[in-house]
């Protein structure tokens, strides 16, 4: 016979154990200290064309050069052999940044449309990066917070074709020792302090192109 003695015991040891099983919360991206971040990856007296404590060649550093005639304003172009940025302006010109491109085979040219942006975005590795390089990913297989050392770093421009997220972005880098080389997985890397400039003047809708590297077109040739 069950007495409610045993019903509460019973029903105690059903539900006082904690339950598991269910999804840990994602990544965070902590608003209270953007503002901090922001002012620790910036050099003190900060001048795009001038300021250069990461020792990169004076040519990665911001300028603002003659565009090509027929681009259309607002969109991104990447020259992947010169290892350039330009952001098309009205009036025939264009900011040129240094940026590092993908290794390899993970640097995929084409157009790609910009549909979000993120200031002190976080970061997941897919699970193709897991496998390809357990030992940088796989650690971070739940996602990483948001900040200096997040591998998107202060700023992401998220690349689309059509209504799919391709995963690859535009993003600042807690390593600017890259720009100029091939470093990423298949993402555009900028300084930091670069592309925090980038990024307030860049509209979601524009297009990012993408052009060939040297194996590409030596490929093509």
């Amino acid at each position: 016979m069950l007495t409610r003695r045993h019903f509460t015991i019973s029903a105690a040891a059903l539900f006082s154990t904690p339950i598991t099983g269910f999804a840990a919360a994602g990544p965070s991206t902590n608003r209270s200290k953007w503002d901090a971040w922001d002012a620790q990856i910036t050099p003190a007296e900060f001048d795009p064309a001038t300021s250069n404590p990461w020792n990169l060649h004076r040519r990665f550093l911001p300028q603002r050069v003659e565009a090509n005639a027929g681009l259309n304003v607002g969109d991104i172009h990447v020259d992947a052999v010169a290892r350039y940025l330009y952001h098309i302006e009205e009036g025939g010109t264009a900011m040129r940044y240094g940026v590092a491109i993908a290794r390899g085979n993970l640097y995929t040219p084409g157009v790609y449309k910009i549909r979000r942006k993120a200031k002190w975005p976080t970061w997941t590795p897919t699970p193709a990066m897991i496998k390809r390089d357990p030992h940088l990913y796989a650690q971070h297989a739940a996602g990483m917070d948001a900040g200096p050392s997040n591998p998107l770093g202060s700023r992401a421009l998220y690349l689309y074709r059509g209504s799919r997220d391709t995963y690859l972005r535009i993003h600042g880098s807690p390593n600017p020792g890259s720009i100029g080389g091939r470093a990423s997985s298949g993402c555009v890397r900028m300084v930091m302090a670069h592309i925090n400039g980038l990024y307030v003047n860049v509209s979601t809708g524009v297009n990012a192109h993408l052009h060939a590297a040297e194996d590409h077109i030596s490929a093509t040739s």
